[in-house]
């Protein structure tokens, strides 16, 4: 597994810092952002860019593709999987929701400036197609199997791992560097949230914004970031002696066909997602331990999400853990479920269930288990992990305890 994330680039700090609760978000001070209605968000602490990328590569592509190289190669190091012993099966899909927005809106600004092609860098649509980050892990990894980049907005990560796992099921490859990068906290990408009223303004308290299922909640929390694993076979990481660190049991996909931007407010879309990903694993309501919900600390999703829950688990909804680890992060975008997927692990790894901090009221309609403020230790053998999109995509997760 690797990380560039909100609290930390580093898989264990990254975890430390959410099972205590200490919050990733803070004012954005890359620019003037004195006139946007919101002035904060998630930001990469403690990367070096440097230690995964020469400068001519660095000039040459967006922050999003160096996220994605930079937890790409930490996930393979963790693995220890020799690639070369096996490059042909060896397969890449690391997507973004939204991809160079940076790079975009910078070069937009020098053709307006100059009114002229030769002040665009050559290398602008590469260093910005979302497809970018598996090729450059391709390249210089040298894995020569499938090689794409799933796009769904929000649940783009929790896909590219889904769809990963079916590539080797099939026989497309015998392992998958899989998950999801976003740098989207540019001028214009907060700007366009921004204009869609979609996120807090809780200027004066950033790293209280981020508040599922509270009263008090007034938007997401963009965040940038990226969130890699490395999946294989059972057959192929026993008989090169890998450490397994859990099963990816299930997976499950839906389309809600309601709204670009909300989900129904009865929630049936990640309610089918769930009993699909439940279906796949095998397993009934009973059997799971935590749920990592994509909550987002908006008002219609934490409730439609909170409804689904309950639909398909019934009363046995209310004896399920269910936290919100995007309340310390922010919403990390297309790799939100990426790090959370590394979160359930964590949580099966270690007996700890992270908390949704910034929960003091629940809202009406909100009274499910959602570990409010503190961390939890408590046997965790199977996790369920949503991810919900724009444009009403919908994926779960189910990760178990490898035995």
């Amino acid at each position: 597994m690797g990380v560039v994330s909100p609290v930390g680039s580093t898989v264990e700090g990254a975890w430390k810092r959410v099972v205590e609760g200490r919050s990733g978000v803070r004012t954005i001070d890359a620019y003037d952002v004195s006139h946007y209605p919101t002035r904060f968000a998630g930001l990469v602490e403690g990367f070096d860019v440097d230690a995964y990328l020469s400068s001519r590569d660095q000039r040459r592509t967006d922050a999003f593709v160096h996220y994605g190289i930079a937890a790409s190669q930490d996930a393979v190091a963790h693995s220890g999987l020799d690639i070369a012993a096996n490059a042909d099966r060896v397969g890449v899909n690391v997507g973004s929701g939204i991809g160079g927005i940076g790079t975009i809106e910078q070069n937009a600004v020098v053709l307006e400036k100059t009114q002229s092609i030769k002040k665009i860098s050559p290398f602008f649509v590469p260093s910005s197609i979302i497809n970018m980050v598996s090729g450059y892990v391709s390249i210089l990894l040298g894995a020569r199997g499938p090689n794409l980049a799933t796009v769904s907005a929000c649940a783009t990560s929790a896909h590219s791992i889904g769809l990963g796992a079916r590539m080797i099921m099939h026989g497309d490859a015998d392992a998958m560097i899989v998950g999801g990068a976003e740098a989207g906290s540019s001028p214009m990408g907060l700007a366009g949230f921004c204009a869609a009223r979609a996120m807090s303004t809780r200027n004066d308290a950033p790293e209280q914004a981020s508040r599922p299922w509270d009263r008090g909640r007034d938007g997401f929390v963009l965040a940038d970031g990226a969130a890699v694993i490395v999946i294989e076979s059972e057959e192929h990481a026993k008989a090169r002696g890998a450490e397994i660190l859990a099963e990816l049991a299930g997976f499950g996909m839906s389309g809600d066909a309601y709204h670009v931007t909300q989900p129904a407010e009865d929630g049936n879309g990640a309610a089918r997602a769930m009993q699909a990903a439940l279906a796949d694993a095998g397993i009934g309501v009973d059997q799971v331990d935590y749920i990592n919900a994509h909550a987002t600390s908006t008002k219609v999703g934490d409730v439609a999400e909170t409804q689904a829950i309950k639909g398909v688990f019934g009363e046995h909804a209310y004896k399920i853990p269910v936290s919100s680890t995007k309340s310390v992060t922010g919403h990390l975008l297309g790799a939100a479920g990426g790090i959370e997927s590394i979160f359930a692990v964590m949580a099966i790894r270690d007996g700890i269930v992270p908390p949704t901090i910034n929960l003091e009221d629940p809202d009406d309609g909100c009274d499910l288990d959602y570990v409010p403020t503190t961390a939890r230790e408590q046997s965790v053998d199977c996790v369920l992990s949503n991810s919900f999109g724009f444009g009403g995509t919908n994926a779960s997760l189910v990760f178990r305890r490898y035995a």
